[in-house]
């Protein structure tokens, strides 16, 4: 698991405990966090490419992940709020 969520707790270092912890139970959350990886993987490849190409297939993985960030960064946020119990009247 430790590769799967490796990007995310270095890109979100300060919740490496939550991703961890969130990871452990969430199935979504441990493939989310692998497609990361590997659209960072894949942008780091295009930005070595000598490929015709190369440019537009770099941005498209940058926006993935991009967007991905954002979906784990969302998460984690919604992990980490604590409702309030409801009253009763």
């Amino acid at each position: 698991m430790s590769e799967d969520v490796g990007l995310a707790k270095r890109y979100f270092a300060n919740r490496a405990k939550l991703i961890d912890d969130l990871a452990a139970r969430d199935e979504d959350f441990r493939d989310l966090c692998r497609d990361f990886a590997t659209a960072e993987e894949l942008r780091e490849t295009w930005a070595r490419s000598p490929a015709p190409e190369r440019d537009e297939r770099y941005a498209e993985c940058a926006e993935l992940v991009e967007s991905l960030r954002i979906e784990i960064e969302t998460a984690l946020d919604n992990t980490a709020i604590i409702p309030f119990p409801r009253s009763r009247k």
